[in-house]
């Protein structure tokens, strides 16, 4: 899927840039630049960080070397106009800086919230698409069930996978790992 965007800006203002992020409240929201646009979401709920985390506790443990695990909040930055904060991300190593990842991640994972599900299932994942993120994993806490998305040799993203509850899921990409999405809600799931 090709998402294009037009947004329309007030007169006399134009698209925001990475720089104008550095001025943002740290309130506990999320922000992001897409295109210029800014895309502000509320602070994550307590079952989505017991995802994200125990996902990040799964990936780091079979991580190599060449590559680092990252959660929420770190940025990935391409260019002056787009700064994406994935819930988890994978990238290779030698790509990061102390600042930020200002490459394409080999991984990028949302988990969904019902203020963030239409932006992960649509706006971010064409983004990362257009980036060149090899692999998009998209976490529905509410079954839970995650979706495996890969670029295909035209780069556009083809779901190869999806497990739900104590579905065991085994990935090749970025690297081999084995999850079952229900492990990931802990012992109160």
């Amino acid at each position: 899927m090709t998402l294009m965007m037009d947004f329309q800006y007030p007169t006399g203002s134009g698209p925001m840039t990475v720089r104008d992020l550095e001025g943002m409240p740290d309130d506990g929201r999320r922000y992001e630049l897409i295109d210029g646009a800014l895309l502000v979401t509320p602070a994550p709920g307590l079952r989505h960080q017991k995802i994200a985390y125990r996902l990040y506790g799964v990936l780091e443990a079979v991580c190599p070397p060449e590559f680092d695990v990252l959660g929420a909040p770190f940025a990935v930055h391409h260019g002056d106009r787009i700064e994406l904060q994935p819930d988890v991300l994978v990238g290779r190593a030698e790509d990061f800086t102390e600042k930020d990842l200002p490459a394409p991640p080999v991984l990028a994972v949302e988990v969904l919230s019902p203020s963030t599900a239409i932006y992960d299932l649509n706006l971010k994942k064409a983004v990362y698409e257009r980036l060149g993120t090899g692999s998009y994993w998209v976490i529905d806490p509410a079954d839970p069930a995650l979706t495996v998305f890969e670029l295909d040799e035209e780069g556009h993203y083809q779901q190869v996978d999806k497990a739900a509850g104590d579905e065991v899921l085994e990935v090749e990409l970025p690297f081999p790992v084995r999850i079952v999405p229900r492990e990931l809600l802990g012992r109160r799931g």
